[in-house]
This record gives structure tokens, sequence and C-alpha cells, in this order.
């Protein structure tokens, strides 16, 4: 039985809650085992380098899987598709709890990331389903801090399971919570017993795995044996030759997995590219500051994750004020604000040294999070925004899948600077935080924050010019040079844009005719 419009916009405060648990423990389970990987090396009796493949294979499979369940989500259901990944998930989690050896506790993790990936895949198609656009932005502002809770609560919240229980028990724990979510999920969230009727792109499919698959292996690998190793570099090549391919068969099939006519739309390219910007500068900050507090400071691993907490707590805060904000005012300037905050935020942790005092960090922790707050709730409402109501199953996909992109990058990218420059600082290659060498690590570092910040610029230049444009089409319209538009939007014969048709019944503002020429 298809609930009715009615029925699906009273539930969607609890479908929203619904659907964030999921997302959050999705997205902390790709950080949390950090925290593990020495016990669990020593107690499966593997390799520091081969217990690293816990984490690595969790984002591999999520990246390569995420775009298929997308497209999956917009032929038979995004409901259809969340729920399915529930199960996914919580079985997966229920594996890893109970694997008695590294070989099982591989298999496990990646049947834990297909459920993952199917439920980040379809979990902002629903939301900006069953929200008005008068709420959308601060809707898709708390699944996006949700998203950041679950990235950086991990090695706190993993270090106090590894402390007071077993191993297990940081995957144990999502077993219940996903049970609720599965169960509570059955009876609210908006379903339909209709499907498409289109076909899967099996040909593109199989050819997007093999290239995000070439990519991140190589991104992972070239840590540890360089990125002009042979093997590293023809994974490179393989990488661009399949996704030649895969781009030329995409604009031939008539229903491709990817919608390449999505990135027509310029607003959302835009806001899907700034999204990447944001996510490669910011994670490579995750993989720097642990060493940085503990190896250079000298701080306890307990001090350390009360001051790691610092970030998600005001992500927490500001992401949905700033997507509330973001209904209230528009998304543009919001964006430009966010990306202005972060870099400068980001400049000024390249100024920290072996000597800087506790207050000092926590203050631009703080300013580099609260710009990150701003930024990511505005960006997401953009993108989701701009999507066709028939696509918001691969549009959601693709801003989840540019966001595991931008955080695999970055973090490849500040781990190549770190060390390049260490080595450059040393005299000779290093891998490692070198003991008594404090100056060679915040050298490196230094280096690390200033590309990442000059990353942001660049996103801040992408967003002014956005915010010019919307604001110039502001303009056009209030002087009427653009009134034959708005009936084309109403008549939904565009290819992107707020879709009239989709909203509840009721009169069409004058904002909701704004927000439409955005797009045009």
């Amino acid at each position: 039985m298809e609930q009715t419009s009615e029925e699906i916009y009273k539930n969607r405060n609890l479908i929203l809650v619904n659907v964030v648990l999921l997302t959050f423990m999705s997205t902390l389970d790709s950080s949390i085992v950090n925290v593990a990987l020495p016990k669990m090396a020593r107690l499966l009796s593997v390799s520091a380098e081969a217990i690293a493949w816990v984490v690595s294979v969790y984002l591999l499979v999520i990246v390569g899987a995420i775009l298929i369940f997308g497209r999956l989500g917009d032929i038979v259901g995004k409901t259809r598709v969340f729920l399915y990944g529930v199960l996914g998930f919580t079985i997966g989690s229920l594996m890893c709890g109970m694997s008695g050896s590294f070989f099982m506790l591989i298999i496990s993790r990646a049947v834990q990331a297909l459920g993952a990936a199917a439920a980040m895949a379809t979990n902002q198609g629903i939301i900006t389903q069953v929200f008005p656009a008068s709420e959308r932005g601060k809707a898709l502002g708390i699944t996006g801090t949700f998203v950041a809770l679950g990235s950086m609560a991990g090695p706190p919240v993993g270090g106090f399971i590894v402390n007071s229980f077993n191993w297990e028990y940081i995957f144990l724990i999502n077993v219940p919570i996903g049970l609720a979510v599965y169960l509570l999920g059955l009876k609210i969230l908006p379903r339909s017993k209709s499907t498409s009727g289109e076909a899967f792109d099996i040909k593109g499919s199989l050819l997007f795995v093999i290239s995000i698959t070439a990519l991140f292996l190589s991104l992972i690998l070239g840590e540890g044996s360089g990125y002009g190793n042979p093997f590293i570099l023809g994974g490179f090549a393989l990488f661009l030759v399949t996704f030649v391919l895969f781009i030329q068969l995409e604009r031939k099939t008539e229903v491709p997995l990817l919608q390449l006519k999505l990135f027509q739309n310029r607003l959302f390219s835009l806001s899907i590219f700034c999204s990447f910007i944001s996510f490669v500068a910011i994670s490579g900050s995750t993989i720097v500051l642990p060493f940085y507090l503990q190896n250079t400071l000298k701080y306890s691993p307990a001090f350390t994750g009360i001051i790691l907490m610092a970030s998600p707590i005001i992500l927490a805060v500001v992401a949905p004020v700033s997507g509330h904000l973001s209904d209230k005012i528009g998304s543009e300037f919001l964006t430009f604000l966010g990306l202005v905050i972060t870099g400068a935020g980001l400049y000024l942790m390249s100024t920290l040294t072996q000597n800087s005092p506790v207050w000092i960090l926590m203050a631009y922790i703080g300013i580099m999070s609260v710009g990150n707050g701003l930024f990511q709730s505005p960006n997401n409402s953009l993108t989701m925004s701009t999507a066709p109501k028939n696509m918001l199953g691969i549009s959601g996909s693709v801003n989840a899948l540019i966001r595991n992109m931008g955080m695999i990058s970055g973090i490849s990218i500040a781990v190549l600077l770190l060390y390049g420059r260490m080595s450059h600082k040393i005299g000779y290659h290093v891998s490692d935080y070198v003991q008594g060498r404090d100056d060679v690590f915040i050298y490196g570092m230094k280096g690390v924050y200033m590309t990442a910040a000059l990353i942001c610029a660049a996103g801040a230049l992408l967003t002014a010019f956005r915010l010019y444009n919307q604001r110039k089409r502001a303009v056009l319209f209030e002087t009427g040079q653009e009134a034959s538009e708005i009936g084309r939007v109403y008549e939904g014969k565009m290819s992107g844009g707020v879709n009239m048709m989709s909203m509840p019944e009721r009169a069409v503002t004058r904002e909701d005719q704004r927000d439409s020429l955005e797009e045009i």
C-alpha cells in the first residue's frame, strides 16, 4: 500500500531520525576501527600492514558500489534499497563481531560496506523526497552533521570501547541499532510498489567498479610502495582507460548508470566539486593532527581524544543552524563564508609549532570546524535541491561518492606531502615520525595545512562566482527579464532545479520562483 503525501510529511521528523541513525553508524565504522588496529593485529596474528586492510576494504567497497545502489534506488525505490542496506550493514556487523580469523573479518567488512553503501546512496534522496523545500536545508544539514560526527567521533569512541571491552564490540554495537532502524523503517519510510521499469546498466557498472577500484587501490598502496612504482603507475593507467570507456558508454546508453545530464546543471556540478574540495582539505587534518598531539606536544591518548572531540561537537551545533539559515536566506553566501573560514582555520593550523599552547590549538580547530559546519549543510541542500525528482537516488549517491573520494584523496595527498617534505628537510627518505626531530614533523605538517588552505581558497573563489551569478539572476528576475522562463519550470521540463510538481500541494510563492530561477 502506497503512502499518501500527507502521511509522509507528517512523519518527516521521525523519518529523519531513522535515516541519520544508520548514516551515523555507517560513517562511524569507517574510522572507529583505527584505534583498535594494533590490538586486532596482535590477537589475529597478522602484521600492521595487513590489518590496515580492515579499514581499506571498507572504503574500497563503498566507493565501488555506491553509484550502483543509487541507480537501483531510482529503479526499484529508494526506501527498498535503503532497508536492504540496513539489513546488510547489520548482518555484516554481526559477522565482523563473530569473526575468528583475519580472512573472515575482511569478508565480513566487505558485506558490512555493501550495506553501508546502499544506505549512504539513498539517504539524501529519501530526505529530499519527504521534506518540503522550505525545510530541506535544515534536514540535510542535520544529515551532514551526523556524517561529520560519525567520521570524526570514530577514534575517541573506538578508544573507549577497546579500553573497556573486546575489539569485537566495535562492530557488535551496530547490531541492535541496525535492527531498530530496520523495524522502524518498515513502518514509517515512504514506500511504493511501483518501479520505473528501466533497465540496469550492467556494462557501465562493471567498468565503473574496475576504474574506481584501480584508482583507490593505487592511492592506498602507493602510500607504502611509492607512487613511482610501476605497478602503481599501471593501476592509475587502468583507471584512466576504464574511466574513459565508462564515460563513452554512458553517453551512448539509453538508461545509463550515471546520468551525465545531471552535470549539465552548472549549480549541481559546482556544488559537487566544492564538496570534493572541502573533504580533500579537511580530511588531511585527520591523519596529521593525532601525530602532532601525541608525538610533538606529548599529550596522552586520552587527552588527545578529548581534543579531537571538539570538532564533531562544534559541527553538531553549527551544521543544523547553518542548514536552517540556508532555508531562510539562501545557500550561496553561507557556502562561500564557510569555505573562507575553513581556509583561514587551516592556514592558522599551519602556524603551529612544537611550543604552541593548547588554547591556541583549540581556537584554531574551532575556527576550522565552524567553517566546515557552515559550508556542508547549505552545499548539500544546493546539491540535492537541483536534482530532478526521478534522479534523487543517483544524485544522493554521487554526493556520497564524492565525499568518500574527497576523504581518501585528501588523506593520500596529506601523507604524500607530509613525508615528502619531512624527507626533504632531514635529507633522507622517512615514512614515520622521527623521534627527537620535532622540527622535521612541523616542517611537513606546515606544508599539509598550507596546501589544504590553498585548496579551500580555490573552492571559495568558485562559490564566490556562484554567489555573483545567483545575485545577477535575482536582479534580472526583479526586472522581469526572466519571467518567460518560469513557465518552463512549472511544466517540469527543466533538467534540474526545484521541481514545482514534486512539492506538496500549495500556492507557488515568489520565493519558490526565485529558487527555481537559480537553475536557469
